[in-house]
């Protein structure tokens, strides 16, 4: 019978796989490989670096979150102080036209929601 085997790619073994089969017909799965000290290690280091790496990514999130807030503080600053003059400049002009409050008491503001 191995006359009529013919040889597999060079390099490879020529001899079949092996099919273990129990007696009900159902294929065995191969037992898997030992793991040695290596394996454990690397399984350490591994697990090690991933957990590096996700307090590397927290943390550049959070860099992220402050400069984005540093770079929005600015231009809040400058929309409330626009706002502060906007009003300001409405009541001065309100009380020199002699308008609500006569000059003397406080300026009312009424907002209407519709």
């Amino acid at each position: 019978m191995d006359a009529f085997r013919r040889p597999g790619p060079p390099g490879r073994d020529p001899s079949p796989p092996v099919l273990d089969m129990t007696p009900e017909g159902e294929f065995r799965d191969p037992l898997p490989p030992r793991r040695t000290w290596l394996d454990r290690a690397l399984g350490r280091v591994g697990g090690l670096a991933l957990l590096v790496t996700l307090a590397t990514g927290g943390l550049l999130l959070v860099a992220l979150a402050v400069v984005f807030v540093g770079l929005l503080l600015p231009v809040v600053i400058g929309a409330g102080l626009v706002a502060f003059v906007s009003l300001w400049w409405r009541v001065r002009r309100a009380r020199r036209a002699g308008g609500p409050g006569g000059g003397s008491g406080p300026v009312r503001f009424v907002v209407i929601r519709r």
